[in-house]
């Protein structure tokens, strides 16, 4: 059986966090600033300055700092990562279709958190470790104080490439239930934590 261990980034280092990264699909050049930089910006920045900005907002070695997600080791061994932070951290996010459709809430609410990105290395998926990611960023976001958290997963059969922002079910198995449905194939998962 493996041993698994969920810290949050800044107690792991910047090449466990490049291990996951390079090793985990579209994350190897995304680096989890998708939702962090507005359209222009991402065009203009590259692969290097994306890797280099996630190492910076993760804190990676820097135990005590508030840092940007968790990083999951199996046996030791870096496995995966879960971006999770509060919701006004994701400009993109607060202006895009999803997660607002249907929806009238204050979008600058500090309080409220947001798991964007799940991040896997082949070698260990298909084994539930999103499912413990994700309950793991919940019980993060409920220790920093987060009033709710959030998640924008993909509904139905989804290609891996489109994974990276979770599955329904995982999202489930957090405890989290669906409370909107902003476009068929995107739904809005939550969780009231006070």
């Amino acid at each position: 059986m493996s041993r698994v261990r969920i810290v949050p980034a800044n107690e792991a280092s910047a090449d466990d966090l490049d291990l996951v990264m390079r090793e985990g699909g579209d994350a190897r050049s995304c680096r989890c600033q998708w939702f962090k930089l507005p359209q222009s910006q991402w065009k203009a920045t590259g692969t290097q300055a994306r890797a280099d900005a996630l190492v910076e907002q993760a804190r990676c070695g820097q135990p005590g700092e508030q840092s940007t997600g968790l990083v999951a080791f199996v046996d030791d061994e870096p496995a995966g990562w879960v971006a999770v932070e509060p919701r006004v951290a994701y400009p993109r996010l607060l202006t895009a279709r999803v997660p607002w459709t249907g929806r009238e809430e204050d979008r600058t609410d500090p309080d409220v958190w947001a798991i964007t990105c799940f991040v896997v290395r082949k070698a260990h998926r298909g084994r539930g470790l999103a499912r413990e990611l994700a309950r793991a960023a919940v019980d993060h976001a409920r220790a920093s104080g987060a009033r709710a958290v959030e998640g924008y997963p993909v509904v139905g059969d989804a290609d891996v490439s489109s994974l990276y922002v979770g599955a329904v079910s995982v999202f489930a198995a957090a405890g989290m239930t669906e409370v909107s449905r902003p476009t068929p194939r995107r739904a809005v998962m939550r969780l009231d934590l006070r």
